[in-house]
């Protein structure tokens, strides 16, 4: 069965930073580019980062660039998205999937397979 599980989600005061993890199981992540995604209360899941197989590809949105860093370990079937300076604004589920990154990687439609989400509070 081919599963997601995020985590390293949590409570953080603004400023802070954290670093969510994507595992893959039941496939080889390395074969597949991975999205970050992130949903709100109320409002539409939008697409933060991505990652192409190989690493030498990312994108991010305007809103976390400068701020968030997506990476890959291959040899242990894993995606990275380090936060820092967290804004109370970044505050959602963070999701990741499994998908295309090139030039529409924020169309959540075009994914495939997606983790149950990890929440991220950023809160004084």
């Amino acid at each position: 069965q081919l599963q997601l599980v995020e985590s390293g989600g949590g409570l953080v005061q603004p400023g802070g930073s954290l670093r969510l993890s994507c595992a893959a199981s039941g496939f080889t992540l390395g074969y597949y580019a991975i999205g970050w995604f992130r949903q709100a209360p109320g409002k539409e899941r939008e697409g933060v980062s991505c990652i192409r197989s190989s690493g030498g590809s990312r994108n991010y949105a305007d809103s976390v660039k400068g701020r968030f860093t997506i990476s890959r370990d291959n040899a242990k079937n894993t995606v990275y998205l380090q936060m820092n300076s967290l804004k109370p604004e970044d505050t959602a589920v963070y999701y990741c999937a499994a998908g295309p990154c090139g030039s529409t990687w924020y169309n959540r439609a075009a994914y495939d397979y997606w983790g149950q989400g990890t929440q991220v509070t950023v809160s004084s």
